[in-house]
């Protein structure tokens, strides 16, 4: 069976993502262990817009956080063999690269291109819009995208990664259900080798344990 037929058989799912996560881009770099069971649509959204949506905070946002995080995302790289580097500043502004990435309509390569070029070359796309441009492979005199239509295909897609049940990034969404982070791809796999999986007495009552607040 080739790649295509392949795909045609798999299960749809959809992956929001935003360059600002390190771990959105830990994440792209083993979805090839999810091939051959789901085909994965990348969809980018506002992952600011999303916290604040669903009241929400990323950890370079709690103080007390960001170190454990930086670090352990230089662990993890390691451990993963993946080349890393942390860009200039973090968190910073994503807006203009994910609606270009709207604009383009991203595939899998330019998705990957996009997040190398914060995650390996370690640079913020808004310091250097004619190189992250041209890493893209675009031209590198294409303007940052200020159109009304893919404005609103940003914000709807952040609505959208909500009304999913995302609340981060990345989240993969597989038949209705929600699986957030880099470290659920091995509960995915378990997932479709159980698909009833959520109907069972356990699942059932963790999604609805009342608060003892």
């Amino acid at each position: 069976m080739n790649q295509d037929e392949s795909s045609a058989k798999a299960l749809k799912g959809t992956f929001y993502y935003d360059i600002i996560s390190p771990f959105s881009y830990f994440y792209i770099k083993q979805r090839h262990r999810l091939d051959q069971r789901v085909a994965i649509e990348p969809v980018p959204i506002l992952l600011g817009g999303l916290f604040r949506a669903t009241d929400n905070r990323g950890p370079g946002e709690v103080e007390a956080k960001r170190p454990h995080t930086y670090q352990y995302c230089v662990w993890l790289a390691e451990k993963l063999g993946l080349p890393f580097c942390f860009p200039e500043h973090h968190p910073f502004l994503t807006v203009a690269a994910q609606r270009l990435l709207v604009q383009e309509n991203a595939n899998w390569e330019m998705v990957e291109r996009a997040f190398e070029y914060v995650w390996v070359e370690g640079k913020d796309p808004n310091l250097s819009w004619p190189e992250f441009c041209l890493h893209l492979g675009l031209s590198a005199d294409t303007p940052k995208p200020d159109s009304p239509e893919i404005k609103a295909k940003l914000i709807s897609n952040t609505e959208r990664a909500k009304l999913d049940g995302a609340f981060g990034v990345p989240t993969l969404i597989v038949n209705d259900h929600a699986f957030w982070g880099v470290d659920t791809i091995d509960w995915v796999l378990d997932y479709l080798d159980r698909p009833n999986m959520f109907e069972e007495t356990a699942y059932h009552y963790a999604a609805q344990v009342p608060s003892g607040l």
